[in-house]
């Protein structure tokens, strides 16, 4: 019965590797086919070679551009390349004005127009701000972390200097209530998550009975979600001076793209239409929570400036309290204070006294307004860190940048390495994947054509997968990322080592092949796992904390090492299995790699019987002595 099972689990596994290599397959061929992709591997500036793109700041009369500015602009700028994907692009500046931008191939007219348009900074005023239904799984608790990072996080106040008074703490909120203060029954079930009431207790520490606990409402419908958020979008436009039928026809419109809208999706925050005199629906950076706001009402050519420390208390002295200080141009003092006026008499509606900071269509942060500043000059402060609240800052003064790029030239450039090098590396992890395979057989013998078989499979998912990759995510293999996937060679045959000892040792100690595979197994799966973490881990670190073409290697290394985990557990191990099941691997043939003699077994286990061979402590049967039996020692006629 346990051999049955051993056999069905065996078979379960291999054929989910087969469904994962015909989807991978079939993703790639749908991919060529309907979206422009290929099945070929997309190649980086260093192999395929590219464009250059020199881009020149269009200023106008006495206006000048800071070096802040030229730093920020190739910031934003690798962000909308990088978007998607390890494009490996290369972008430097050219005479503390110019940007020169080197992508591999040739650039769309969507691609150059990303390029040259201008980073817009927008002030809008926040209708609904919720959870995104697709990213709950991520955060289980259904709010939004409490700390603030500036970029990340919607929380944080703006106080002004001109109303010493209004001050208060960082409150994220979750729930969107109407402009009446009542919740729609569908908007509150949508994005308000339901949490236990605690126990209260008496000045005498004594414990007095726990309110009842709430009940979760039914979750609403699309439609229903959707109509509560026409609603309130409706009831701030109209708050806002705009006629009801338009209004409504905004609000209908805006509510079905909040609903439509996955925040978790790559790339949706680009795809996302930004006017300015319409109410829009985005996410937030930490694509984590989603938005309705209303149309622009302060651009960020209007921000002065920003700059961030700790807060200065009623004497000078500076507080433990972090903060960005804000301050605007003259045109945008008036607005801001209408801005204001009008969202601080809604405190007691949340999320409506909240205005979002929007950089390139997604929300950077989103204080609530508590105080009416008239001044021009605004404190946001919530759980900053230092570096938060300059990254915060640096994004207010350099965010928006009402310059826009001219296409001074545009040159192809040729390969950097081309393909006798790209031949060259590719030679070498063929010389290095042919020494893996000679030393498994001589090693291991029979048993080596599971190394090979199954580098061979490692190899066919690593090639679907970096295709894929590349029409999906942009992901282009350069020298660094071939260089990765060679290295990949030494860590996947590792892990066939590691687990072909272990089923050595336990033969060595006398267990039968089948058991042998087994224990083998459950002792090298803890040390292969470990292995390729730490080789993960390491991955991941250089991913993120290196640059240029090193993340190509990184990258490459971390995909490898995933499909790793997959080929050992989905094929190696099954493979295995059900090769043990074998009168020539069962038999310990001496070909076969697990041959007991050879191996050095205890004496006890060197006999071998009809396809098996024995434990320790195992009943041998009598052996023949002329005319005698042999047993126990003893002679007997």
């Amino acid at each position: 019965m346990a051999r049955s099972s051993t056999k069905k689990s065996a078979r379960r596994s291999l054929l989910a590797l087969v469904v994962v290599i015909l989807a991978l397959g079939g993703l790639a061929a749908g991919l060529t086919k309907w979206a422009e992709g290929s099945m070929t591997p997309r190649l980086g500036l260093d192999l395929e070679g590219g464009t250059e793109l020199v881009l020149q700041p269009q200023l106008n009369g006495t206006e000048t551009i800071s070096e802040g500015q030229v730093n920020r602009a190739v910031d934003i700028i690798r962000q909308r390349i990088d978007a998607n994907g390890v494009s490996e692009a290369e972008i430097t500046t050219q005479g503390g004005r110019s940007i020169v931008v080197s992508i591999p191939g040739q650039p769309t007219a969507e691609q150059l127009d990303a390029l040259k348009k201008p980073s817009q900074l927008r002030f809008r005023a926040v209708y609904v701000q919720a959870l995104d239904a697709n990213a709950s799984q991520a955060n289980p608790s259904g709010t939004p972390t409490g700390t603030s990072t500036g970029t990340a996080t919607p929380s944080g106040t703006a106080t002004g200097t001109g109303t010493p008074k209004a001050t208060s703490t960082a409150t994220p909120s979750t729930s969107a209530t109407a402009q009446n203060g009542v919740v729609p029954d569908a908007l509150r079930a949508a994005t308000t998550p339901v949490t236990p009431t605690p126990s209260a207790t008496t000045p005498s520490g004594t414990a007095t009975t726990p309110a009842p606990a709430a009940t979760e409402a039914p979750a609403p419908t699309a439609a229903q979600t959707e109509a509560a958020i026409k609603t309130q979008a409706s009831t701030g436009l109209v708050g806002l001076g705009w006629d009801k039928a338009k209004a409504d026809a905004a609000a209908t419109k805006v509510a079905k793209q909040y609903t439509a809208l996955n925040c978790s999706s790559p790339g949706a925050v680009d795809k996302i239409q930004d006017d300015p005199a319409l109410p829009l629906a985005t996410c937030g950076e930490d694509r984590v929570t989603k938005y309705v706001l209303g149309p622009s009402e302060i651009d960020g050519s209007e921000i002065a400036d920003a700059t961030s420390g700790y807060q200065p208390g009623p004497n000078g002295q500076p507080t433990s309290i972090v903060e960005v200080a804000l301050s605007f141009k003259d045109a945008g003092k008036a607005k801001f204070a209408a801005v204001t006026k009008r969202l601080y008499g809604l405190q007691s509606q949340p999320p409506l006294d909240q205005f979002a900071v929007v950089l390139d269509k997604a929300v950077i942060t989103a204080p609530q307004a508590r105080a009416v500043i008239t001044d021009g000059r605004a404190s946001i402060t919530g759980s900053f860190t230092i570096d938060s609240a300059k990254q915060l800052a640096e994004q207010l003064k350099f965010g928006a940048l009402p310059i826009s790029f001219a296409l001074q030239t545009q040159d192809n450039i040729t390969p950097q390495l081309g393909e006798e090098q790209l031949r060259i590396g590719l030679l070498a992890g063929f010389i290095g994947l042919l020494l893996v395979v000679v030393y498994s057989l001589i090693q291991y013998r029979a048993l080596g054509l599971v190394t090979v078989a199954s580098l061979v499979v490692a190899s066919v998912i690593t090639y679907l997968a970096v295709t894929v990759l590349g029409t999906t995510h942009g992901f282009r293999l350069t020298m660094a990322g071939v260089t990765g996937l060679i290295v990949a060679i030494g860590v996947t045959a590792d892990s066939f080592i590691v687990y072909f000892e272990r089923i050595r040792d336990e033969v060595r100690d006398g267990r039968p092949l089948v058991a042998a595979v087994e224990t083998g197994w459950k002792r090298a799966r803890r040390t292969i796992i470990a292995a390729d973490a730490v080789n993960f881990i390491a991955a991941g670190v250089l991913y993120f904390l290196a640059s240029s073409n090193v993340r190509g290697f990184a990258f490459t290394l971390g995909l490898t090492t995933l499909i790793d985990l997959l080929v050992v557990i989905l094929f190696t191990h099954p493979t295995v299995q059900l090769l043990a099941r074998t009168k020539f691997f069962g038999n310990g043939h001496k070909w076969s790699g697990l041959d007991p003699e050879r191996l050095g077994a205890k004496e006890s286990v060197r006999y071998r019987g009809r396809g098996q061979f024995g434990a320790p402590g195992a009943q041998r049967p009598p052996a023949t002595v002329g005319s005698a039996r042999v047993a126990d020692g003893k002679a007997q006629a």
